[in-house]
């Protein structure tokens, strides 16, 4: 399974970004999806799309999406939620639930800054794929896709996509 992975896109989902994950099966959305639910419907009219609402997110991505999903393919538990803190930091909420499913992979967004690693504690890969939307401080707009492959994580690609000037007197 080929996936694409955004988090934190406050409304703005733009070419730049569908043509880097054209390619894919499925997108996966880590939360704050900005909008209401027709902007997370624009979204599945272009790929198929599996995520979780954030912090930031109405009632309508509320009432479409979960505060947190488990996913189970190719033999890895994926945790998905909006808010988990990072190794050795994780937020209450998301550190009952890695201790409760013992994922594989455990996903969140919420923080806008890209990370990817291995916690040792957990026997977990992190990722967070940082921030898509325009909203935040971050300079560098992110997302991330990889294969999901023979129970691993394969392949993963980091696309970076500046903020233009103009977008922080917003």
């Amino acid at each position: 399974m080929y996936i694409g992975l955004i988090s934190d896109t406050h409304g703005v989902f733009d070419d730049a970004f569908k043509e880097f994950l054209a390619p894919v099966d499925v997108i996966w959305h880590a939360g704050d999806w900005g909008g209401d639910s027709s902007f997370a419907d624009d979204i599945a009219a272009f790929k198929p799309v599996v995520g979780v609402y954030g912090n930031c997110d109405g009632s309508g991505i509320r009432y479409q999406f979960p505060e947190a999903q488990i996913l189970k393919l190719q033999g890895l538990t994926v945790l998905m939620t909006h808010i988990g803190g990072s190794p050795g930091h994780y937020y209450p909420s998301a550190k009952i639930l890695i201790e409760s499913h013992k994922p594989d992979v455990f996903i969140c967004g919420h923080s806008h800054i890209l990370k990817v690693m291995h916690d040792s504690q957990y026997n977990l890969l992190y990722i967070n794929p940082g921030a898509a939307g325009l909203q935040g401080w971050q300079l560098v707009r992110t997302a991330l896709r990889f294969r999901i492959e023979e129970g691993a994580v394969k392949d993963m690609e980091v696309f970076e996509y500046p903020k233009k000037l103009s977008t922080f007197a917003r």
